[in-house]
């Protein structure tokens, strides 16, 4: 009876059934399924939408950039830098604010970014105020990826 038991556990999968393959190793990682207040951007990056005056990352954006912080984490280090770039649209009366609430988001999404196992040296943080744009959003920038235009 032990015997059969020793066999049955070392046999793998159960009859019938197939063993997942491993993915191969330099595979593009599956396309992420972004939630509610995140888009793609052009070349890897990703672009966050908050409320006004809000900093506050949802529960599903920080799993989500946790796993984009895992997947940054897997680039070696000496390929460049990740920058955070946070924006506000603020009264235009008031720059200060703006700037807070914009150091405020971008420094959420490092934090959710860093949860995901990102070293935390390896994020630059842009507090970008009030743009042009008066965008109310942070921006996660691979390493080598730009803004595009001018930010002011």
């Amino acid at each position: 009876m032990r015997v059969l038991l020793i066999l049955l556990m070392c046999a793998g999968p159960a009859f019938g059934q197939t063993a997942a393959a491993p993915a191969p190793r330099g595979a593009p990682a599956p396309p992420l399924a972004l939630p509610a207040g995140m888009s793609p951007l052009p070349h890897g990056a990703y672009r966050l939408s908050f409320r006004s005056g809000e900093s506050a990352v949802s529960p599903a954006q920080a799993q989500t950039l946790a796993e984009i912080g895992r997947r940054l984490a897997a680039i070696p280090a000496g390929t460049g830098r990740i920058t955070v770039e946070g924006q506000a649209s603020g009264p235009s009366n008031d720059v200060s604010a703006a700037r807070r609430v914009a150091l405020a988001r971008a420094q959420a999404v490092r934090a959710a970014l860093v949860a995901g196992g990102l070293d935390e040296t390896r994020v630059d943080v842009r507090a970008l105020g009030r743009t042009p744009a008066a965008l109310d959003a942070a921006d996660v920038l691979p390493p080598g990826v730009q803004r595009a235009g001018p930010t002011r």
